[in-house]
């Protein structure tokens, strides 16, 4: 797994986007924040201010890269390095998370 903490944004089973902010290698510590749409595919600023809310920030004037899941369904999900900018104790996944 790359350096973490790490957002990604995926298409979730429930056909709705979903973002994460993997913090380690346990789902269940992971934030999440659910979109509730499928299209359209929200936007970076979209994203950015979830993140925001969430209690984080792109790492180093990072940007939004697309990749792809290995194996015979491969899905397509947006990551980024995130950075803790504030107590994370603070920060609750919004109504509407995972």
């Amino acid at each position: 797994m790359s350096l973490l903490p790490e957002a990604r944004m995926v298409l979730h089973a429930s056909g709705t986007w979903k973002l994460y902010v993997l913090t380690g290698y346990e789902p269940r510590d992971w934030l999440a924040y659910s979109f509730n749409c499928a299209e359209p595919v929200p936007t970076v600023p979209e994203r950015m201010a979830v993140l925001a809310a969430l209690g984080y920030e792109a790492r180093g004037g990072a940007e939004w890269k697309w990749d792809a899941t290995t194996g015979a369904r491969r899905r397509m999900f947006a990551k980024i390095p995130v950075r803790p900018v504030a107590d994370r104790s603070a920060a609750t996944p919004w109504a509407g998370a995972a």
